[in-house]
């Protein structure tokens, strides 16, 4: 059976990219053939640069990222710039083409859940229409609980039960680090919820996947 993952955060920035690239080396390594697309992106490509790498060649730059725009703001309002406008069924009906080709398919989305991507849709109307897995990615620090719970709260009650979540270690740990966990454990099953250590800047997805942590953490995570 096929399955996908829509990775979201709680804000740009979070970690969406280096989870994404774990996932997807992850699978990989199991044998399974894995996409991971994002579809959209403003102000430079590394992102995509970054599943490209992953993937080892299995799909072009722009199969993983169609839509790319100069300018560091919402696609949306990049697009606008450049005299262009994305529509989320053309968005859809690339991804389902790609899907057909693999057995897990990755789909990121750019900024938050609600930063809009493009002519009257965000990543929770993308997330919806795709009936994807929800993946929400955070920073794992003060505010946190606050964050996650207005993002599982905008999604529709039957996807948000559905959804996982990813604590990301902060560069610097605070207090609320190491209680976050079992504050948020108060309103989401902790089955569904999912801590990664802190990575550097520039690391190799391979390396990364060398510790037995993050490959267990990944494991259960990925089951489906």
């Amino acid at each position: 059976m096929k399955s996908m993952f829509f990775i979201t955060g709680t804000d740009t920035g979070v970690g969406k990219t280096v989870f994404t690239a774990l996932l997807a080396g992850y699978l990989r390594g199991r044998g399974l053939r894995v996409a991971a697309l994002k579809p959209l992106c403003s102000g430079g490509r590394d992102d995509a640069r970054s599943l490209h790498a992953v993937l080892g060649g299995v799909l072009t730059l722009d199969e993983i990222n169609p839509w790319h725009f100069r300018a560091a703001l919402a696609p949306l309002l990049a697009a606008s710039r450049e005299h262009r406008m994305v529509r989320l069924a053309e968005v859809r009906a690339h991804i389902l083409a790609i899907q057909k080709k693999f057995d897990v398919t990755m789909v990121e989305g750019a900024g938050g859940l609600l930063s809009p991507l493009g002519k009257d849709f965000d990543s929770r109307d993308l997330l919806v229409a795709l009936r994807a897995m929800p993946i929400i990615v955070a920073q794992n620090k003060l505010g946190v609980v606050n964050h996650l719970r207005l993002t599982l709260a905008a999604l529709p009650k039957s996807t948000s039960a559905r959804a996982k979540i990813v604590l990301m270690a902060p560069s610097k740990p605070e207090a609320a680090t190491a209680t976050n966990l079992q504050l948020l454990s108060q309103f989401f099953p902790k089955k569904q919820m999912f801590t990664l250590p802190r990575l550097p800047e520039n690391f190799v997805p391979a390396q990364a996947l060398g510790q037995p942590l993050i490959r267990k953490t990944l494991r259960v995570l990925s089951q489906f």
